[in-house]
C-alpha cells in the first residue's frame, strides 16, 4: 500500500459550467463522499495527479487530501471511479471515499501472477480472465497486490476467485465462482481467434 498526498481545492459550485472552468484552469473536478458525510466536491491540479496515477498505476494506494482553501482540512481516502474523456483519454472527473481507520473499506486489489503452469509444456495457452479482486478489510491490511500461484495450472483447469488465498484480516468480495485464469488446448485458442 501507498500513502500519497495529494493538494486538493475545495470548490463552491457545481455543475458542467463549473467543471469546463476547472478543467480550462488546469484541475481535475473531483467528489469526496463517504458513510454520514455530505459529499465534498473539490478539484485537483492535473499534472500532480497525473503523475501520481502513473507512477503508481496497478498498486493500491491511499490519498491524503490537503485542502489548501479554506480551513486546514486532511481526509484518507481511496480512489473509487476514474471518467476519461473517450476521445482524448483525458481525465475528466475522479470520484474518492473516504477511509477511517478502524472501518472496513472494499476497493478492489491487482492479481500478481507467480509460476508457470505446468500445463504449458503440454501445449497449453494461459488466459488471464481477471486482472484484480474486490477485497474488504481495515486500511491498516489494504494489501498492495495479492499473489496468484499459477504452477499447478494443468490444460483444461481453470482457476477461480475461490481458490485464491488471503490472510484472515482479508475478505473476497469478488463472486467465488469467478474465473481468473484458464490454461486451455491450443487447438482451441487458434479457433477462438478465427
Amino acid at each position: 500500500m501507498k500513502l500519497v498526498t495529494l493538494n486538493a481545492m475545495k470548490r463552491e459550485k457545481t455543475g458542467k459550467e463549473t467543471a469546463k472552468k476547472m478543467r480550462k484552469a488546469g484541475y481535475i473536478p473531483a467528489i469526496l463522499y463517504g458513510k454520514g458525510a455530505q459529499p465534498l466536491p473539490f478539484g485537483v491540479r492535473y499534472p500532480e495527479f497525473e503523475k501520481v496515477y502513473r507512477r503508481h498505476h496497478g498498486e493500491t494506494v491511499i490519498y491524503t487530501l490537503n485542502f489548501e482553501n479554506g480551513e486546514n482540512l486532511m481526509k484518507q481516502a481511496i480512489l473509487k471511479e476514474i471518467q476519461r474523456d473517450p476521445v482524448t483519454d483525458m481525465f475528466i472527473h475522479l470520484d474518492f471515499q473516504v477511509i477511517e481507520e478502524d472501518k472496513p473499506i472494499e476497493l478492489k486489489v491487482p492479481l500478481e501472477f507467480v509460476g508457470k503452469p505446468v500445463g504449458i509444456t503440454k501445449g497449453g495457452v494461459l488466459e488471464i480472465h481477471l486482472h484484480d479482486i474486490v477485497v474488504e478489510c481495515l486500511p491498516v491490511h489494504i494489501p498492495d497486490k495479492i499473489t496468484v500461484d499459477l504452477s499447478k495450472l494443468d490444460v483444461g483447469q481453470s482457476l477461480h476467485v475461490r481458490d485464491i488465498k488471503v490472510p484472515e484480516t482479508i475478505k473476497i468480495v469478488s463472486s467465488p465462482g469467478e474465473t481468473v485464469a484458464t490454461l486451455v488446448a491450443e487447438e482451441e485458442e487458434i479457433q477462438a481467434s478465427e
